[in-house]
């Protein structure tokens, strides 16, 4: 991670679970990272531990609500004013809710897309321009997507809609490779697709009774493996692309 030091990330969803243990991680791996979310507080609370723990980087929170494009755009022109620009774009965030294909609400969907696809396309797009405007031709763009973005799980027809934006990542991962291909770019893309990790996400769709059951039936994956393969990603030589990381628990069955 050296050849990493002092250069600057973008985390998105780093308020919790996966985007929370990545910011941490590349902060403590001497990056000046930046954290975004909506709960900006538990942000903060994370910056001033690693701040108190004598971390070789720094995690600068940012408020930033990924359904909103004039804020995503703001969160960039900030970074661009204080730290220069980016360098790694991890897009993290993500949700789902209860919505069937045929019985969801749109609000639901519309949020779901938003936040899955719309905020990773512009958070792309964004960090892309700010490395081109200074030259940066090592950087990495990280898309964390999910195994549910290469099958569909019989019955379970409530993520029906996930399942179709995290396909859409896998689609934009290899499309976003070729457009940097084509511009003779060696700024390379990653998808990351975890399987069942031990966050939130249940709780928030389900509730937490449900969602605890759910988590009890085999060891789950946490934050931290998921965190531990950005890392790795980023440890790998500039020539290499590591194109899609599919990680399971190993009792899990699709």
């Amino acid at each position: 991670m050296e050849r990493w030091a002092g250069r600057v990330a973008l985390v998105t969803g780093a308020s919790s679970g996966v985007g929370a243990e990545t910011a941490k991680v590349l902060a403590e791996n001497g990056m000046c990272v930046i954290g975004c979310g909506r709960n900006v507080t538990s942000i903060q609370e994370l910056a001033d531990k690693l701040k108190s723990s004598s971390s070789k980087g720094v995690l600068h929170p940012v408020k930033c609500d990924l359904r909103s494009e004039k804020q995503i755009l703001d969160m960039f022109e900030e970074i661009k004013s204080k730290h220069g620009g980016v360098d790694v774009c991890v897009n993290s965030a993500g949700l789902s809710h209860v919505a069937p294909l045929l019985s969801g609400e749109t609000e639901k969907w519309r949020e779901i897309i938003d936040v899955n696809v719309m905020a990773l396309c512009i958070c792309t797009r964004e960090a892309f321009k700010q490395m081109r405007e200074r030259n940066v031709d090592d950087g990495h763009i990280i898309h964390i997507n999910s195994t549910s973005g290469h099958r569909v799980a019989m019955g379970d027809y409530d993520l029906n809609l996930y399942v179709g934006t995290k396909h859409m990542v896998t689609g934009l991962t290899e499309g976003l490779r070729q457009e940097l291909r084509g511009l003779k770019s060696h700024i390379r893309v990653t998808a990351i697709s975890p399987g069942n990790v031990n966050t939130m996400f249940a709780n928030r769709m389900y509730g937490d009774e449900i969602a605890e059951k759910m988590k009890s039936e085999y060891k789950l994956l946490e934050s931290s493996d998921i965190a531990d393969m950005v890392k790795y990603v980023l440890q790998s030589p500039p020539h290499v692309q590591i194109h899609d990381l599919i990680v399971r628990p190993i009792e899990q069955e699709t």
